[in-house]
């Protein structure tokens, strides 16, 4: 479950958007889709990542390209996720 009293500073985008899911940011269905199409790919294991990536050789190549920005409520906090490759 969201726990909402924990600061964490992620640096893995599957990790994330695992989080994003847990926290109702996402709903089943779109990461039903996402598993769907990862697997099609060979790379079933990225569905959570493919929450913050969103272009086409993010997802092939399983590389951060472009800053990711994800807005969501949870009954206690807006919540606003930036991912963005390390340096």
């Amino acid at each position: 479950t969201c726990s909402s009293s924990a600061t964490s500073t992620l640096a893995s985008r599957p990790l994330t958007g695992h989080l994003i899911y847990q926290c109702g940011g996402i709903d089943k269905r779109t990461i039903e889709k996402f598993e769907k199409e990862a697997a099609e790919l060979g790379k079933g294991s990225f569905k959570y990542a493919w929450v913050l990536d969103k272009l086409k050789d993010e997802r092939e190549r399983g590389i951060t390209i472009d800053i990711a920005l994800w807005k969501f409520e949870t009954p206690r906090y807006y919540v606003t996720v930036i991912g963005s490759r390390s340096p």
